[in-house]
């Protein structure tokens, strides 16, 4: 019997395309799923209005499902609330750590003027001697920073509230 959990546990197993490491399950894209009859409707919600992964995810999510035996996939976008990086797993956040690419920290209000700078610690050897190189990483989700200790550059995964 297909159940939403067997569902839940298949998106598991589809990766982020841009950070294979960690799945579409711990980014936080997939909002809910849905079994009614023989149908599946999976609701997701993109980190981004111009996130380039949006249709790999939807794509994926469909292959998964259909090879393993489900025809009728729906994937319908859902705009609100806003994808935010609290969506983030724990799971996720070691997952990124590892893979060197340092996870959101909570971020001053930016609003504010004169809000410190946000202190992000190296993935590779823990410093927060850190500096920001570049608010552009290897994706717009991201910041290219360095590490002043290990000399190391690593991608920071903006925090989107």
């Amino acid at each position: 019997m297909t159940t939403e959990e067997n569902i839940w546990k298949l998106l598991e197993e589809v990766p982020d395309p841009e950070i294979p490491v960690i799945s579409i399950v711990d980014l936080g894209v997939v909002r809910s799923v849905t079994v009614s009859n023989d149908e599946v409707v999976v609701e997701i919600t993109s980190t981004y209005s111009g996130c380039p992964a949006t249709d790999v995810f939807i794509a994926d999510i469909k292959s998964k499902l259909r090879e393993n035996k489900f025809e009728k996939v729906e994937v319908k976008m859902k705009f609100s609330p806003a994808w935010t990086t609290d969506w983030l797993t724990e799971n996720a956040r070691v997952k990124l750590r590892e893979y060197g690419i340092a996870p959101p920290e909570d971020e001053p209000d930016k609003s504010v003027l004169f809000a410190k700078q946000v202190v992000v610690p190296c993935p590779r050897c823990s410093s927060k001697n850190t500096k920001l190189i570049s608010q552009f990483g290897s994706t717009a989700c991201k910041s290219l920073y360095q590490c002043n200790d290990c000399h190391e550059p690593f991608d920071y995964f903006k925090c989107l509230k």
